[in-house]
């Protein structure tokens, strides 16, 4: 009963409904001192009510001033009041400046992306690549920054066979003269951990050549055309710094055969850079001095246009280490190793 009796005055409160009064009353009203709070809603209708000696009734009215004059006139009585129209005003301005900051963004990306591909906020189709440049002036007041081929150990099958890219690098008129090429990309395979980046790295700093390392996965984004972008990005910047070697790490990523894709195309990002990664391989000479270099270890699931003539057609397998190999990976790690002459 007593739940009952709680909701019935509920219901009350909620459904009580004001008496309507004239404006020029309110005015009277409020001058005489009668008024203790008010309201002003939007579309200028003012709720207040009475102080309780004059009953605490409650009214509402339609001014038929602007909501600044009323205002004033609370603020020279001393009326508390709570001005709904101008945080309503204020809101709606707020949220057209906002719009029209959101449609001037979106016309400031669409106009920087440009025709070439998306190059939007912040270079989104800038390649993402990192550069090592050995022959710099960073790297000659830092002798132990230039890697070569004595820091890779465990690996003497494989370092073997990129002397003669280092060769090239270093003397390419030699190759020239003779009408011989350089492949213009070389594929290391080998499982995880076995340096095939150190490897390459080392070839760049033999040759004293720029290295650029990038990860394939840093190709690829949500938006489409981003990849192929970066793609051409990296190729040009390859261009200007001729010679110099280009890594790809984990190639897999974007290399997959083409063709195993969802249907509808939910592999059209990826397959778009691969494609523009074959294009540029075709598109470059490799006499220009621009050697592409890449990692992977899952060979069997790269597409074949990767691996025919004229692209990765040469592979150096960077396999574990025997027990010679592990020794002479020992050695190198404890150069800087203070240890015992009892030490084996």
């Amino acid at each position: 009963m007593l739940a009952n009796n709680n909701l019935k005055i509920a219901m009350a409160m909620k459904t009580e409904t004001r008496a309507q009064s004239d404006y020029g009353t309110f005015v009277e009203q409020v001058s005489n001192g009668q008024v203790q709070r008010v309201t002003i809603q939007p579309n200028n209708r003012i709720e207040y009510q009475l102080k309780p000696a004059f009953g605490a009734k409650r009214y509402y009215t339609q001014a038929t001033a602007p909501s600044a004059e009323v205002s004033m006139l609370l603020r020279k009585h001393q009326v508390s009041f709570t001005d709904l129209a101008s945080n309503a005003t204020a809101a709606s301005l707020i949220g057209l400046l906002l719009s029209a900051g959101a449609l001037a963004g979106a016309a400031w990306f669409a106009k920087s992306s440009g025709p070439g591909g998306m190059r939007g906020i912040m270079g989104t189709g800038k390649s993402k690549a990192r550069t090592y440049n050995p022959s710099g002036s960073r790297a000659r007041a830092k002798e132990k920054a230039i890697v070569t081929f004595a820091d890779v150990a465990g690996v003497d099958e494989a370092k073997q066979e990129l002397k003669e890219v280092v060769d090239f690098l270093k003397d390419g008129e030699k190759y020239r003269k003779i009408g011989a090429k350089m492949p213009k990309g070389v594929l290391l395979v080998g499982p995880p951990g076995t340096g095939k980046t150190l490897l390459a790295k080392a070839v760049a700093g033999e040759a004293g050549v720029p290295f650029l390392n990038v990860a394939a996965s840093e190709f690829v984004e949500m938006y489409v055309g981003v990849g192929a972008s970066r793609v051409r990005d990296l190729f040009n910047r390859a261009k200007k710094q001729a010679p110099c070697i280009v890594f790809i790490d984990e190639l897999d990523a974007i290399g997959k055969s083409r063709g195993n894709g969802m249907a509808g195309g939910g592999n059209d990002e990826r397959e778009q850079t691969l494609n523009q990664l074959l294009t540029e391989m075709d598109g470059f000479d490799g006499n220009a001095g621009v050697i592409l270099i890449a990692a992977t270890n899952r060979p069997e699931i790269l597409d074949p246009a990767l691996k025919r003539p004229g692209r990765f057609d040469r592979q150096v397998l960077v396999d574990r280490p025997d027990r010679s190999g592990r020794l002479q990976i020992l050695q190198v790690h404890s150069k800087k190793v203070l240890m015992g002459e009892d030490v084996d």
